[in-house]
């Protein structure tokens, strides 16, 4: 059921807002580079390159994913992540104009 929050703010500051919360952890950063740093990435690689467990991990992957800002494709028994480059080139225009 929409609010009456739900129609005050524009598709622009919903979107902008979803990427910045996904953005809001230095974790988050770091994935972020080490994906783009490489065509793909499977969560194992991740979790022996990063000083976290791998639930805090999945934790993250999954608030970037939520976001746009990553895309997984499931491989039994393993997950293998992407940046989405559609979505990430979203963020960085809306990110970039956002106090303009």
């Amino acid at each position: 059921m929409k609010t009456i929050k739900d129609n005050y703010f524009s598709t622009t500051q919903v979107d902008t807002a979803r990427f910045a919360k996904a953005l809001s952890h230095p974790v988050r950063i770091a994935i972020l580079e080490l994906l783009n740093s490489q065509s793909c990435c499977y969560h194992g690689d991740m979790a022996e390159e990063l000083p976290i467990a791998k639930s805090t991990l999945s934790q993250h992957l999954n608030e970037l994913k939520d976001a746009g800002l990553i895309q997984g494709t499931i491989t039994p028994p393993t997950v293998k992540y992407c940046i989405n480059r559609e979505n990430w080139a979203l963020a960085k225009y809306l990110l970039g104009n956002l106090l303009k």
